[in-house]
């Protein structure tokens, strides 16, 4: 059986977000001897200009169809695309027809636009997705979570998606198969963070880098103001005002997001229990690491565990 995915594409879209998904669809297909068709769609048809200047033959939506999967991509392109009402309408009548409706990063504003992100859980790219909410408070967004399965509806920030759409489609091998062959994570649980605690925190001139570095590395030991002001070779007040003015966020609290992201990736990526990982993780009590994952992430570590399993299979 063929998959017929109908790829939406707009004026200054933004040409990974569709050569990615093409391409993952296109290198499963070949595995797992059910082929996916990509069908690259636009209002009028014809060759679409990408913000990078390079352009995609489409075809106009008025031909095209029907379709198992609709993605919407995203670009610089997504604000005027919104107020097509022709886009909309295609929109909407698919969300009807198709199996599935997905959005790639900001393509997630003309699925909110067509009315189908209200009440659903949902995630874009972490720079626009203030402006997300602040434009469609209906929706709830998630701001730095990979990718959001809610319904019929997915939404990313990128390329992970299609290798969960690809999971349910073909299974677990094709995907992990697909990966390995685009040289890319196969799986990374929807619910984590687009970007690092080290990226988040490394200051332009990198002026703590190498103490972050070795904190990430030291997160079991005790790491006070005094100790992180002598690792780095300077008076502990002194230390403090700069780094956070190079950084961002108190020492104490920089700590504690190194460890809440190794703790989260220890939970959902291993078997070891709980109380090992927050020792590990320089926590030490289980209750502790509790309260600051209900912080930091709203949910306990159990269920966090629970729910990357359940999206492992």
């Amino acid at each position: 059986m063929t998959r017929q995915i109908g790829i939406l594409l707009y004026p200054d879209f933004q040409l990974l977000d569709a050569a990615g998904v093409t391409a993952a669809f296109e290198i499963a297909g070949g595995f797992g001897g059910a082929p996916y068709e990509m069908m690259p769609l636009s209002h009028h048809g014809g060759l679409v200009r990408s913000s990078s200047g390079m352009t995609i033959e489409t075809v106009p939506l008025a031909t095209a169809g029907p379709f198992d999967t609709l993605i919407v991509v995203g670009g610089e392109g997504h604000r005027p695309a919104m107020s097509c009402p022709e886009l909309q309408a295609f929109i909407r009548y698919q969300a009807i027809t198709a199996r599935r409706i997905c959005s790639v990063c900001t393509g997630a504003f003309l699925l909110a636009a067509a009315g189908m992100l209200d009440g659903r859980r949902v995630t874009t790219h972490w720079q626009q997705a203030a402006t997300l909410k602040a434009l469609f408070p209906e929706v709830m967004v998630s701001a730095d979570a990979i990718h959001v399965h809610d319904g019929p509806v997915w939404t990313s920030a990128g390329i992970d998606m299609a290798l969960a759409l690809i999971t349910e489609d073909l299974g677990a091998e094709i995907a992990r198969r697909t990966a390995q062959q685009m040289v890319v994570f196969y799986h990374r649980p929807g619910g984590q963070s687009q970007f690092s605690a080290l990226l988040e925190m490394t200051s332009p001139q990198e002026r703590f880098a190498e103490l972050l570095g070795w904190i990430r590395s030291n997160l079991e030991q005790r790491l006070t103001v005094d100790i992180l002001a002598s690792q780095a070779g300077m008076s502990p007040r002194n230390f403090s005002r700069s780094f956070r003015a190079a950084v961002g966020m108190s020492p104490a609290r920089a700590v504690e997001k190194l460890r809440l992201e190794t703790a989260r990736e220890r939970v959902e990526r291993s078997t070891l229990p709980i109380e090992a990982i927050a020792v590990m993780t320089g926590f030490h009590d289980p209750e502790r690491m509790r309260r600051a994952f209900l912080r930091e992430f709203h949910q306990p570590p159990q269920a966090i565990r629970r729910n990357a399993a359940a999206k492992a299979t």
